[in-house]
């Protein structure tokens, strides 16, 4: 592998990166990091975990100089990763005067409003807290010139695809844009097409059907009802895991997952979107440093960039093999080896075998031994039986026209851009609020 001390950097960005302890680059940045450097557009897919951001963040910070206006953003699905990605790009840019800002739903707008007053370089945020800062006025995107749209196939699954186009045509048409993604479903492409130079690179790490890190290891059990709490602790119980995350499908269960592990004695933390974002950023800060298991739900699937998780373990089946593939992919992260354990109900052998022809992996079947955990069960305060919507036991359940906590329904219908709805379910009656693209990049 190519050493970034051979990649002719500025200086002072070459001691920021040894600095963060950065010395070979990984596959991704090597194969990256020249292109872009060269000012082309740019699609990149690779797996989680290979040292995408630096892929992306590290050339932005060799072309551009401090100017107070915004010259690149970051879009990504989460706040959790806006925040990783944010505080990678600070320390690069901590002695290059290049100052970032994060933008994200959840945190105080007025804040964020008053840092980009102040002047910034780089923005990173999730799409719903960019448009409602560019139809404040707050956020300018005349100055662009670079373009990041980070886990793009995460993006499309959670809907923002109408918002990334919004955004886009709001940046310069002569602008440089780079797109990163886990897997390449057909509506990339799509984007490409729509918003990227004909000319484009589509750089591909690893092979087309190595969907997951070779250095992970993947195993199952099949349990009902209580059996999966005892299945689960006898996991931790017999591998031991120096850093875990344990995946529900839903935040009440992941709250029942969590008091069983604090209530048998483990040093569990939990984390999903129905908590305050200074209570999920106290708990990564707590599982970084001090944790043994994070329990949560799929929004820790995707921008969780903690080096040393050794085990991932599904409570709860993902639905699809793309979401089994970002889970394990907090593990194993830069080479590493992980591990990664999922508990099936009886009655989802089908799942089992759809992970394993998506995820082109074969899992190997445990046999938990349940008879030394006889009394597990959740708190008394689980008042739903198994079986009921969302159980371990039970049918999946989904929550109507929530957005990952902002609680707005867009559409583009007749050319017009709606806002409006209410948070939890209620679709609302939309605005009248409009979008009128320029005519020229309408056309491009």
């Amino acid at each position: 592998m190519k050493s970034f001390s051979e990649m002719s950097l500025k200086p002072e960005l070459a001691e920021a990166i040894g600095r963060v302890g950065f010395t070979a680059a990984t596959e991704v940045q090597e194969r990256s990091i020249p292109s872009i450097l060269l000012g082309r557009d740019v699609i990149v897919r690779a797996k989680t975990g290979t040292g995408k951001t630096a892929a992306f963040i590290i050339p932005i910070m060799q072309r551009i100089t401090h100017s107070g206006s915004v010259s690149a953003i970051i879009i990504v699905p989460t706040r959790e990763l806006a925040l990783q990605v944010a505080e990678f790009s600070r320390k690069l840019g901590e002695h290059m005067r290049l100052r970032t800002t994060t933008v994200y739903g959840g945190a105080s707008i007025n804040v964020q409003t008053s840092e980009l007053e102040r002047g910034t370089d780089i923005v990173v945020g999730t799409p719903g807290r960019i448009i409602d800062l560019l139809d404040r006025g707050v956020l300018r995107l005349d100055s662009v010139k670079f373009v990041v749209l980070d886990e793009a196939d995460r993006m499309l699954d959670m809907g923002f695809i109408e918002d990334i186009d919004y955004i886009l045509y709001k940046t310069p048409m002569k602008r440089q844009t780079m797109l990163f993604s886990a897997t390449m479903p057909q509506e990339i492409v799509k984007i490409a097409k729509r918003h990227m130079d004909q000319g484009v690179e589509t750089i591909l790490v690893g092979e087309d059907d190595e969907l997951v890190v070779s250095t992970i290891s993947h195993s199952c059990a099949f349990a009902n009802g209580n059996a999966k709490f005892a299945s689960l602790l006898w996991y931790i119980d017999k591998f031991k895991p120096k850093k875990c995350i344990v995946f529900s499908r839903t935040q009440r269960w992941a709250e029942l997952i969590h008091d069983v592990l604090r209530n048998n004695g483990y040093n569990a933390v939990l984390l999903h979107g129905g908590l305050t974002q200074a209570v999920r950023e106290r708990s990564l800060s707590h599982f970084r440093h001090a944790g043994e298991i994070l329990v949560a739900t799929n929004i820790a699937s995707r921008g969780l960039d903690i080096n040393d998780v050794t085990d991932i373990v599904n409570f709860d089946t993902p639905e699809t093999s793309y979401d089994y593939i970002h889970r394990v992919g907090r593990s194993a992260r830069m080479g590493k080896e992980g591990r990664a354990f999922t508990i099936f109900r009886f009655d989802e052998k089908w799942i089992k075998d759809d992970i394993e022809y998506g995820a082109n992996i074969k899992f190997e079947e445990l046999r938990p031994e349940l008879s030394k955990y006889p009394n597990v069960r959740p708190p008394e305060r689980a008042r739903e039986p198994f079986g009921g919507r969302g159980g371990p036991g039970g049918q999946r359940w989904h929550r109507g026209n929530q957005q990952y906590g902002r609680g707005e329904h867009r559409d583009y219908r007749g050319g017009r851009f709606h806002r409006g709805g209410q948070q939890h379910g209620h679709q609302g009656q939309h605005g009248h609020q409009q979008y009128h693209r320029p005519q020229a990049q309408a056309q491009a």
